[in-house]
């Protein structure tokens, strides 16, 4: 009887250890501790011995029904750890990815439009957004007097007394970029200058306060409004694409002469302005000292300016400007 009993003991443990889930582990336990299980068998039997033999087997078999309870609980609990790994982390199940960033929607179309001229042999300029009212006016055929200048709602730094050359603001245009080149720059060139420029006025659906512009300008010997046309005809089609139509109808702007403005549509819709432009006046070439008369050897050129934020509005249909500045994820999500 004491090897049956120690060989049970053995035997039961070694049962519970290879239980390998909830089920399993509740047929170990009666198996040996249930109504008919095996060492309750045992316990029963002992009243059929002789006192000694009780009184010498019996604590041991009780003894064993209690390690065999607390071995089944601790390996219950380590079966209950284990299933909530399990419903945790399930290694067959497809992980989550993570959200990847993006561009956003301004970002992306001033990339398209730099990809778009820089293969029509365009270079990309840049300035400084604190201007002076030197380059940002006078050099642009916009003299202190001029009736234009009311046109540009203006952020001026305050610098009082001081000369048009000292005296600074928040660029309302790109166009002093394209003067700051030509200061250090001989034609020919072919350039654009994108960037943020700042009006001081009330923001609704079609204005802001900031936004993007691209200008560009070409100047050489024989620059006419026929490579213009060629040029923004080209990059209109590639920007909007095939079945583009358009319009150019005669405007003003201070620095050119003649100046026009370019409208198109898409599949029969409303005709939508869309750029400034014209042949630069030749008084902003005297201001940069280049001589403005071809027949003696000197330059023309066309210049011209679109908003990038509107070309954007137009591609993707995007009914408010003001969407473009509201940090709303849901808006830049959808680009």
């Amino acid at each position: 009887m004491e090897k049956f009993l120690t060989g049970l003991k053995k035997k039961a443990l070694m049962d519970v250890s290879k239980a390998a889930d909830r089920t399993a582990l509740e047929a170990v336990r009666v198996g040996y501790l249930g109504r008919k299980g095996e060492l309750t068998a045992l316990l029963r039997s002992l009243k059929d011995l002789p006192l000694e033999e009780r009184r010498r087997l019996g604590p041991e078999a009780n003894a064993l029904r209690g390690e065999l309870e607390a071995a089944i609980q601790e390996r219950s609990r380590a079966i209950a750890a284990a299933e909530k790994i399990e419903e945790r982390l399930d290694i067959t199940k497809p992980g989550h990815r993570m959200p990847r960033g993006h561009l956003h929607l301004l970002s992306k179309v001033d990339a398209e439009v730099r990809r778009i001229f820089t293969s029509l042999n365009f270079s990309v300029v840049e300035g400084p957004e604190l201007e002076t009212a030197y380059h940002n006016f006078n050099t642009l055929n916009i003299p202190a007097d001029h009736p234009a200048r009311d046109a540009w709602d203006t952020f001026w730094i305050r610098r009082e007394g001081k000369s048009p050359m000292e005296q600074l603001l928040l660029r309302t245009h790109t166009s002093p970029v394209q003067i700051r080149y030509m200061q250090t720059h001989e034609p020919p060139f072919q350039i654009i200058a994108p960037g943020r420029v700042f009006r001081y006025e009330a923001t609704d659906a079609s204005h802001a306060f900031n936004f993007y512009q691209v200008e560009g300008l070409m100047v050489g010997s024989d620059v006419s409004l026929a490579n213009f046309k060629y040029v923004v005809e080209t990059f209109l089609v590639q920007f909007f694409g095939k079945g583009t139509e358009f319009r150019f109808r005669p405007s003003y702007f201070p620095f050119v002469e003649p100046g026009l403005e370019v409208d198109m549509r898409r599949k029969g819709g409303d005709w939508l302005e869309v750029m400034g432009a014209g042949m630069v006046h030749r008084n902003v070439f005297d201001a940069v000292r280049y001589n403005p008369d071809p027949p003696a050897g000197g330059v023309q050129g066309f210049a011209f300016g679109m908003g990038l934020d509107r070309l954007a509005m137009l591609r993707y249909n995007v009914p408010d400007i003001r969407l473009f500045y509201s940090g709303d994820v849901r808006f830049t999500q959808q680009f």
